[in-house]
């Protein structure tokens, strides 16, 4: 292979076929290499982790991995008078998180409180169930095909169920 300079973002690089990894730009690479995985796991599976209890109240801000100044730290954010709740079940957070990933992921949590200037209400996922039937009708609806109709329509109401 022939070696080529580029001057973007890398010094050197080897014309042909590159890992995904390396044609990303430098910034979003920092950001991969310090949170990775680990943290969009946590957020995609943070109801699974902590309870539904827990979840209405509390959710993870940063994820910092071991160094040799400090051992691995999962932030959450609490809300103002649940504290205590979150306080109590940080041994089974810890436990659940490394039984997830399989391995001991988290060896601490720090807590941090905010006040709740909104609510997030259930009552408006009741209020929006097929929404995106009421606003793709009409496209819907001129689709010829009655078996493609009938699948879109069938599928709006899958998704608007999660």
């Amino acid at each position: 292979m022939q070696f080529k300079n580029n001057t973007k973002q890398r010094t050197q690089s080897i014309q042909g076929l590159r890992s995904f990894k390396d044609t990303l730009p430098k910034n979003i690479k920092n950001i991969i290499n310090k949170k990775g995985h680990i943290y969009s796991e946590t957020l995609s599976n943070w109801k699974y982790i902590v309870g539904v209890e827990l979840f209405k109240v509390c959710y993870p801000k940063t994820f910092k991995n071991s160094n040799k100044f400090g051992v691995s730290t999962l932030v959450i954010m609490v809300k103002r008078g649940h504290e205590v709740d979150v306080e109590y079940s940080k041994k089974e957070i810890i436990n659940k998180m490394n039984n997830f990933f399989g391995y001991s992921v988290v060896k601490k949590l720090k807590l941090l409180t905010f006040n709740a200037e909104y609510e997030i209400s259930v009552e408006n996922d009741k209020n929006t169930e097929n929404v995106a039937i009421n606003k793709y009708k009409n496209r819907v609806n001129n689709v010829k095909n009655e078996n493609i109709r009938r699948a879109l329509i069938e599928f709006t109401k899958v998704f608007s169920k999660k």
